[in-house]
């Protein structure tokens, strides 16, 4: 039998840190494994067997503290305060003017003691900031990129250090205190943007936290059945007690409700565009809203059981399932390392023992070899094609959350689209009507001279259209709650106008429309009320369609309504009617198939815009499902999407030209070293140079044609 842990472990910062526990937990044969760096969560499953005490001493052994059972009150779910600001600022205050003395010939930045004291704080942050989880990682046999980082910088300082003590008279040829500082610099502005971004996923999970009220209003009934009413905070409702809600009101738990009718907005639970009439015996959703009408219900379900937090549950687990993206750089970093000091140690030996160099000659030839191989330009390979796709991406409308996302736009085949605010604006207009017996300006007029008495949204819709209309004066109108309005002329006529369940059941002609008018009792008419398609809805679809992706609508509408929204668009694929658990499992059936792109704007999509390969949200959408995505098109334009897969591609490309020339300028520049055919100022030089040929192949990224 085997037995599923989960715990939260705090200084998993970034995706190297949580690739580093994942390899540590598959060597103690752990399965099923998500590290999360963005909630700090870690999931693992074992046999039972085993004592997961050990797990967790060798994780901490790595740097770490696991938050055990014992100290969960102590320590909670917070992580350690977080110096990579001070350290990036403080290693940039150093650094510039050490690159500055490249193009400035101002004695003081060309003396060796002013680019020492410059340098030696960067050196000293790098040592304790990468040094030590470089030192752990090899520990454990799982050399990560700050082993790389540490071997660059020590070597340019080692090196530098070693030239200016002992070949003062050279001391210029000899001096790479700038190197040292740059990569460790370069290296924690990227670990930065890294942290941020990881940072800012777990705002999604706070943000549902939120929806859930913080009060709730209980009846206390007591042994005479005299009624007190209690003001307690939500967590302490327990199923069974009696709960009451107002007009305005956000509901605080689930429940059945015992007495009162209302309308409550559960767009964010379901996606449906209207208000949903709730009477005695409907269940009702912990965070939905109380349009208008008074309740008393039962709490059903509490805690963990509900239906938000369930919601919040999917988001977790869907943010944590995401594997870390493991760059290229970090996947061969375990040979690299040792085959760089290999051959570093093998230029020494060779050059000492047998082309009979001397021993400070050949260290020099040998350092040399590691600053030459430097990481730097295979650091900035990513990074450099990632910046200029993120600025291209902001300029076209498209904020983008993390780097990896434009990698993984590359792999998408098939996009899966909410209804509700993302194929439609979530504004509700009249489609058609029918009138029936009488003439179409007197059904206007009647329909929204009693839609003017109504605050229900579909009246609003209806008056707004027919703002031109006649209006017609009414003795008397009174509104049948959950079913319509009935208005009494001055001439005894009785004009009722609400739902099909209420009028229109029993007749067969036409059906499925939202709204029937009927005088004294006899058929008059119908409207249909649709949600508006966005103008550029059609044109996005046809344009994905001809770029070869599938096309898929995921809503928790109504069936007709999503029928007719495909069926104007042309997406075959259709769920409908789908709770925000569906959803998630729908997604999941789909991405075992293909990569699967999500877009969706409501709570309820948050969860599947977290599990998609890639989540886009609009701008407009609900601020959870814009923290829960990995794109948000900020001109809440859906035109912008074909543009922004677009876009992927190209960054994709231009990080796998990058990696490319960075491995071609080690696998040449290595060898030309050891034979000591190449100084360490030109080995800087051409180091330097790559950089740059990267830096100016990825600013190709910002010009190239999106449309």
């Amino acid at each position: 039998m085997s037995k599923t842990y989960s715990t939260i472990v705090e200084g998993m910062t970034c995706g190297n840190c949580a690739l580093t526990i994942s390899k540590m937990l598959e060597k103690k044969g752990a399965t099923n494994i998500s590290a999360n760096a963005a909630s700090g969560e870690v999931n693992f499953t074992v046999p039972e067997t085993l004592d997961v005490t050990g797990i967790y001493n060798t994780i901490e052994d790595l740097g770490y503290h696991v938050v055990r059972e014992e100290d969960e009150g102590a320590h909670g779910h917070s992580h350690d305060h977080d110096n990579t600001t001070l350290y990036l600022v403080v290693c940039a205050l150093f650094t510039i003017p050490l690159l500055a003395h490249m193009f400035s010939d101002w004695h003081v930045l060309h003396n060796p003691w002013v680019q020492l004291a410059l340098a030696t704080p960067v050196y000293a942050i790098g040592l304790y900031v990468f040094g030590t989880s470089a030192v752990r990682s090899l520990r454990h046999g799982m050399p990560n990129m700050d082993v790389l980082i540490i071997l660059g910088a020590s070597a340019a300082y080692i090196y530098s250090l070693i030239g200016m003590l002992f070949i003062p008279g050279q001391a210029h040829d000899y001096l790479f205190f700038e190197t040292t500082a740059s990569i460790i610099t370069l290296v924690m502005f990227g670990n930065w943007l890294e942290h941020k971004t990881v940072k800012s996923t777990t705002q999604a999970i706070d943000a549902l936290v939120k929806l859930q009220p913080q009060t709730a209003r209980l009846v206390i009934v007591d042994s005479l059945g005299k009624e007190t009413m209690l003001q307690v905070e939500s967590k302490y409702v327990k199923a069974g007690d009696l709960v009451v809600v107002n007009n305005g009101d956000s509901i605080p738990v689930d429940g059945k409700i015992v007495s009162g009718e209302s309308r409550i907005d559960e767009h964010m639970i379901t996606g449906e565009s209207l208000p949903a009439h709730k009477s005695v015996g409907d269940d009702v959703v912990g965070g939905t809203v109380v349009v208008d009408g008074n309740l008393r219900f039962k709490a059903t379900t509490v805690g963990s059981a509900s239906v938000l937090s369930n919601i919040i549950r999917l988001v977790r687990e869907a943010q944590s399932t995401k594997p870390p993206l493991q760059k290229l750089a970090d996947k061969i970093s375990a040979v690299f390392v040792p085959a760089v000091l290999g051959i570093a140690l093998l230029t020494l030996l060779i050059n000492w023992l047998f082309a009979g160099h001397t021993f400070p000659e050949s260290m020099m030839r040998s350092i040399a070899v590691m600053v030459i191989a430097c990481p730097c330009a295979m650091g900035l390979a990513t990074p450099a094609a990632v910046a200029v796709g993120l600025g291209r991406a902001a300029r076209n409308g498209m904020l983008v959350k993390g780097g990896d996302t434009l990698e993984r736009l590359k792999k998408i085949e098939q996009i899966v689209f909410d209804k509700t605010g993302t194929l439609t604006t979530g504004k509700l207009h009249i489609e058609s009507f029918n009138a029936n017996g009488i003439e179409e300006d007197q059904f206007k007029s009647i329909v929204s001279s009693i839609e003017h008495h109504s605050s229900h949204p579909i009246a609003k819709s209806i008056t707004a259209s027919w703002q031109n209309a006649h209006k017609v004066g009414f003795e008397r109108v009174e509104e049948v709650k959950g079913a319509g309005m009935v208005a009494t002329a001055h001439d005894g006529t009785v004009w009722k106008l609400g739902s099909e369940r209420w009028l229109h059941a029993t007749a067969s002609a036409d059906k499925g429309y939202d709204l029937y008018l009927y005088r004294n009792d006899q058929y008059a008419g119908a409207i249909r009320i649709a949600d508006e398609l966005r103008p550029e809805a059609a044109e996005t679809v046809a344009d994905l369609k001809r770029l070869g992706y599938k096309t898929i609508l995921l809503s928790g509408d109504k069936r007709e309504k999503c029928e007719h929204i495909a069926s104007q668009l042309g997406i075959e694929e259709v769920y409908c009617e789908q709770s925000p658990e569906q959803k998630n499992d729908i997604l999941g059936r789909l991405m075992d198939k293909a990569p699967t792109a999500m877009v969706g704007d409501g709570i309820n999509d948050a969860p599947a815009l977290a599990k998609a390969t890639v989540g886009i949200s609009l701008s407009e959408s609900s601020q959870i499902a814009i923290q829960s995505a990995n794109i948000i098109l900020s001109n809440n334009q859906l035109s912008s999407l074909p543009r922004a897969i677009k876009l992927g591609i190209y960054t994709e490309q231009t990080i796998k030209q990058n990696l490319f020339w960075a491995f071609l300028y080690n696998v040449i520049a290595i060898p030309v070293a050891a034979l000591g055919y190449l100084k360490p100022t030109w080995g800087a030089g051409i180091m330097a140079l790559s950089d740059v040929v990267l830096v100016l192949n990825s600013l190709r990224l910002g010009v190239r044609r999106l449309d």
